[in-house]
């Protein structure tokens, strides 16, 4: 298969295959999203099918963070040595493969397993798509172009999760993994005719001194300030995110097939306020418009943990406002982690900052089953407290988002027009 015409090679994307480029990078984290995220909601059929607890769940999401997390700092002696749109493609298809295994594990320990080799390859990706959407559209733009881009989250909330809640419910816990296979195949090929190719910025070092040079860019001062932000706001976020689904089944008596609905009236509300939080970043401020986003996420982060018991309808109008600002204050963070470092470290630093994404989130996860207990009558116990401490760890990245240092506006890539057929 031959790759579509490549812009020219003056770096410039035109219009239309720019936004061509953002919502295929769009649906290629939606796969990834959707993989990681239907874990949630299929977490009661799963602790079912393997006679697991909470505690033991909680593990499967986090072998899939951490492995996720352990690939980012791999990836960063790597990811700037290749050209982005080859890498994309060689690991897009491992990604496929790896739900493949989930699919087809037939006990827990196979499927922690595949957990773990989707998330090598997962933290890889997501890593991928930041630098690739940085290294094509200018910091300028790159709060609409994140925005873009993170309406994965939408659409995974909208139509994978759903699905996936849906075929989990009809035809086994396995089924949305072998959707993820079918719809991986298809943005494979997709890939491959539309994104462009772009050679390593700066100079690429042999592999004896990638290991130096891991350390210089996790070692850096501005660096580690934005280390730390990640890692505050995303152990938070996956202390609730986790258990959402776990406890409306438990707690509240919501029915599996049910979640569906909830996710879908979230992701319906996140679809048209993802693209506009991110113009609204580039307009105001990117730290501005997320300590005002973060803020107003300590609301419905605390009502989510401290659910009185309310019937579905109450649920599906008030889930929209939970995702529209857990959503929405990572988009503003997002754009303003790809000015913090050179253009010649934006591939390693990117990795870096995805790895501690995802050990954060797989932490976060974890340390949040070890508060929760399952009651005599099976209902979760502890919730609040995991919402009170996401609170406490909002408002400290709403702080230390001020000590972040940015670097001057990076070049244009290269792009490559003769190379995008390998």
């Amino acid at each position: 298969m031959k790759p579509a015409a490549l812009p020219p090679a003056d770096g410039v994307l035109a219009p239309s295959h720019e936004r061509l480029v953002l919502w295929l990078l769009a649906l290629t984290q939606f796969t990834v999203i959707m993989d990681f995220m239907v874990m949630m909601p299929l977490g009661p059929q799963l602790m079912q099918a393997f006679a697991i607890g909470p505690a033991a769940f909680a593990g499967a999401v986090s072998a899939y963070a951490w492995c996720a997390g352990l690939s980012g700092f791999l990836a960063a002696t790597y990811i700037d040595r290749f050209d982005r749109r080859r890498l994309l493609l060689v690991v897009y298809a491992l990604f496929a493969l790896s739900n493949l295994g989930c699919a087809l594990a037939t006990s827990v320990h196979g499927l922690l397993a595949a957990r773990a080799f989707a998330g090598l390859t997962g933290g890889v990706l997501g890593s991928l798509v930041m630098a690739i959407v940085a290294d094509l559209i200018p910091a300028g733009r790159r709060g609409a172009a994140t925005g873009t881009v993170m309406t994965s989250f939408s659409l995974a909330a909208i139509a994978g999760v759903p699905l996936g809640v849906v075929l989990g419910a009809h035809y086994g816990w396995a089924s949305p993994f072998y959707l993820l296979v079918v719809l991986s195949l298809v943005i494979w090929c997709a890939a491959m005719r539309i994104v462009p190719a772009l050679r390593a910025q700066g100079e690429v070092l042999p592999f004896s001194q990638s290991l130096p040079r891991l350390v210089s860019v996790l070692t850096a001062p501005a660096h580690r300030r934005a280390y730390a932000l990640t890692a505050l706001m995303m152990c938070g976020h996956m202390m609730v995110i986790a258990f959402i689904s776990p406890t409306l089944v438990a707690n509240l008596g919501i029915a599996p097939q049910q979640l569906s609905w909830i996710y879908m009236a979230g992701g319906a509300a996140t679809l048209f306020s993802s693209r506009a939080i991110g113009r609204l970043a580039d307009r105001f401020g990117k730290a501005r418009v997320f300590r005002i986003v973060a803020l107003f996420s300590i609301v419905p982060i605390l009502v989510i943990t401290h659910l009185p018991a309310w019937p579905l309808l109450g649920l599906v109008l008030f889930f929209p406002f939970f995702m529209v600002a857990m959503s929405g204050r990572n988009i503003p963070m997002q754009a303003l982690l790809t000015t913090v470092p050179e253009p010649a470290q934006r591939g390693a630093f990117v990795s870096i900052n995805s790895a501690v994404q995802q050990l954060a989130s797989g932490s976060g996860a974890w340390f949040g089953g070890l508060l929760l207990t399952s009651g005599p009558a099976g209902h979760l116990l502890g919730y609040g407290l995991n919402g009170w401490i996401a609170a406490a760890l909002t408002l400290a990245g709403v702080w230390w988002v001020g000590h972040l240092s940015t670097a001057g506006e990076p070049p244009r890539p290269a792009m490559e027009p003769a190379a995008a057929g390998g």
